[in-house]
């Protein structure tokens, strides 16, 4: 038995538009806490954070929602880290996948030094200097690793600045796809390690495993963007780009549960989750909390 603590992020402050602040409770509604203890787990629902809404910043086009931003994630770590531990596994549902830095911070303010393995369609490493989008969610990562152009106060989230070293971040991404110039050399120079969507679809448990693999032993966490799913498979994510490309909500259950059977495994967060548009299939949010409790799942269960 794995005790799971859920906890809900329900933001889009970060995001593109508003839609990923009603993921926590759709998770819920999808029976995602009885798909967990059904799989022989001590469920604590901890409930939500308060909501955060996107809305047009005109006063900071290029880094939208900043300081509303840095004040939810902040709540985010003070509210995660007392449930940050390494024989319990803590479940914060976003929300936009800057929830991972909260994640992340959480983990550095329990004392825990953070490793990540973000399983995402984009390496997020864009800054507001290297991207007219504006929003948040595209530059999660380039924040956590302190990357130039960076926003200062995102960056210093927590007393662990920056939040990540290269070494500590695996990328379970597709480089190729929708991948600024800027990024990709940001890969290169810095050495990160990258498992691909073909790897994952190829093998998702050995896509798993690799991507652990790149990390130092120890406590570690997995941020899930649903966006990194085939869209045609499971209409999920905020962004709707993603069809005939990427992992099956199945495979990316298998890599999951792969990851699951490593030894650290101490928190999970999942972003880019638009209720909305998993509308489009009834099935697909039922299919990806089944993905979840199968990644909650121990070893001895398998």
């Amino acid at each position: 038995m794995v005790s799971i603590n859920i906890l809900g992020y329900p933001s889009s402050a970060a995001a593109y538009c508003v839609g990923v602040e009603d993921a926590p409770a759709a998770l819920r509604e999808a029976g995602l806490v009885a798909a967990l203890e059904s799989a022989g787990h001590q469920v604590d629902d901890l409930g939500d954070l308060p909501v955060h809404l996107w809305k047009p910043d005109q006063e900071r086009p290029r880094a939208q929602n900043l300081d509303e931003e840095v004040e939810a994630l902040r709540a985010l770590a003070d509210t995660a880290a007392p449930f940050v531990a390494t024989d319990s596994r803590l479940l914060v549902l976003g929300g936009s996948c800057t929830v991972a830095l909260g994640l992340c911070a959480a983990v550095a303010d329990a004392g825990i030094e953070p490793h990540l393995v973000y399983v995402d369609r984009h390496l997020d490493l864009n800054t507001p200097d290297s991207t007219a989008e504006g929003s948040l969610s595209w530059m999660g990562m380039a924040h956590a690793l302190g990357l130039p152009g960076a926003e200062e106060s995102l960056v210093r989230l927590t007393d662990r600045s920056p939040l990540l070293a290269p070494g500590h971040l695996s990328l379970g991404v597709e480089p190729t796809v929708e991948a600024t110039g800027w990024e990709r050399d940001q890969v290169d120079h810095l050495g990160i390690a990258v498992t691909t969507q073909a790897e994952l679809v190829a093998d998702p448990a050995a896509a798993g495993l690799a991507s652990r693999g790149a990390l130092p032993d120890g406590p570690f966490v997995v941020h899930v963007d649903v966006d990194v799913l085939d869209f045609l498979d499971a209409p999920l994510a905020e962004n709707v780009n993603g069809r005939n490309s990427g992992p099956t909500v199945s495979q990316l259950g298998q890599a999951l549960a792969a990851l699951s059977r490593e030894p650290g495994l101490i928190g999970m967060s999942v972003g880019q989750l638009v209720p909305a548009h998993a509308s489009a299939d009834p099935t697909s949010l039922g299919r990806f909390v089944d993905a979840l409790a199968q990644a909650g799942k121990t070893p001895l269960e398998r």
